[in-house]
């Protein structure tokens, strides 16, 4: 059965377009346009689409306003479309926010080196985000940032959490299969010198979720690769750091890496590591024009194998494709710790999937646990 899709944009080029691109797929059927957000809404309740891809800036109501009012009446996956623009970026990430599951930018020729891949890429998103169950929002983003303002003037530590309980002398850790997880599992006893965060297709949320968890004296550096434009991932890290108690920022060539400090690969590059453990420095470089993901988790995670060998918890969150799972397979030569996502609180279980069929993973943990659980990993 073809996945019905409604195409929302005030363009009627652009909704022409991209009914034309979904309906090349036997697997996609476009049941209906809208050019408003309010249309959107109405035409929502009225066909039930498996998805909904939708336009931010439009007359009548914006797109996510209209993201919001659909998730609190009918729940649906939603694929944004953006300018890949400051402003842009900001406000896909406020959609997501509110609901919204992915995005892509709203001209096809900035995704793809060609127009078939471009077609192919448009298909492939609509189709990964429709077998998820979308579900509202639980707050708004000012009430978020409001909480988090808040709890910023305490800004716990990690004696405090629940997960937290000081530090443990390294212990030999015996490879298990991987185990899916309900409740906390049980701290290894190994020593750390970093956490490393991979994730794609809903990460930014996912990345929110866990981050927020971390208190401010997190003992070690954090790097996080996420596959997002270069325009997006200075306002993402400005968003991440406004809400958590670590500090996040936007990764620089030659950043000096400190404990309880987030460093977001920028987009468009490659972040790598030089140094010693302990001493080290990022380099952000522009890589080879052949990798597929820029920044590329594999890269990174292979980069951090090399300087900091097993003293690495590497998690890989929600996100399409296996980017992650050759770089966490060296991680795990050196005896590193892999943790992945769970496929139920995936937005797309793909790059998780990757490491924990490939038997790299040894546990597989719902989203709403990966927080608490690296504070009782790494605190223990």
């Amino acid at each position: 059965m073809a996945i019905r899709v409604l195409v929302v944009d005030d363009s009627s080029f652009f909704r022409r377009r991209v009914s034309e691109i979904l309906n090349r797929d036997p697997l996609l059927t476009v049941v209906d346009t809208a050019a408003n957000g309010q249309e959107a809404v109405e035409k929502a309740r009225l066909l039930r689409p498996d998805v909904i891809t939708m336009d931010i800036e439009m007359p009548v109501m914006d797109g996510i306003s209209a993201v919001r009012a659909i998730m609190k009446a009918t729940p649906t996956p939603v694929l944004m479309f953006s300018s890949l623009t400051h402003d842009g970026a900001r406000a896909t990430l406020d959609a997501l926010d509110a609901g919204a599951m992915d995005f892509l930018p709203k001209r096809f020729e900035d995704i793809a080196r060609s127009k078939e891949e471009a077609i192919l890429l448009l298909q492939q998103r609509v189709k990964a985000i429709s077998r998820r169950r979308a579900v509202a929002a639980p707050v708004s983003r000012s009430s978020t940032i409001g909480a988090a303002s808040a709890a910023a003037r305490v800004r716990p530590t990690l004696a405090s959490t629940p997960a937290g309980r000081g530090f443990a002398a390294a212990t030999p850790v015996v490879a298990e299969p991987v185990v899916e997880r309900r409740s906390l599992p049980r701290r290894s006893g190994k020593h750390y010198q970093l956490l490393a965060i991979g994730t794609s297709t809903g990460g930014p949320v996912a990345l929110q979720k866990v981050l927020t968890r971390l208190p401010a004296n997190f003992p070690h550096p954090i790097v996080l690769i996420q596959h997002m434009p270069g325009t997006f991932t200075s306002a993402f890290a400005a968003r991440l750091d406004g809400l958590c108690q670590i500090r996040v920022k936007e990764a620089e060539d030659g950043d000096q890496l400190r404990p309880g400090h987030a460093y977001l690969a920028p987009g468009g590059k490659q972040m790598l590591f030089e140094g010693r453990a302990g001493n080290a420095r990022l380099r952000v470089i522009d890589g080879n024009d052949k990798v597929n993901y820029k920044p590329c988790v594999d890269i990174t995670f292979a980069s951090a194998a090399k300087t900091y060998g097993g003293n690495v918890l590497a998690v890989v969150l929600t996100g399409m494709g296996a980017d992650g799972r050759e770089g966490a397979r060296l991680l795990k030569e050196q005896g590193a710790s892999i943790w992945a996502q769970d496929e139920e609180s995936c937005v797309v279980y793909g790059m998780p999937q990757a490491v924990a069929k490939a038997g790299i993973a040894t546990e597989s943990l719902p989203l709403s646990l990966i927080g608490d659980a690296i504070n009782n990993e790494i605190g223990g």
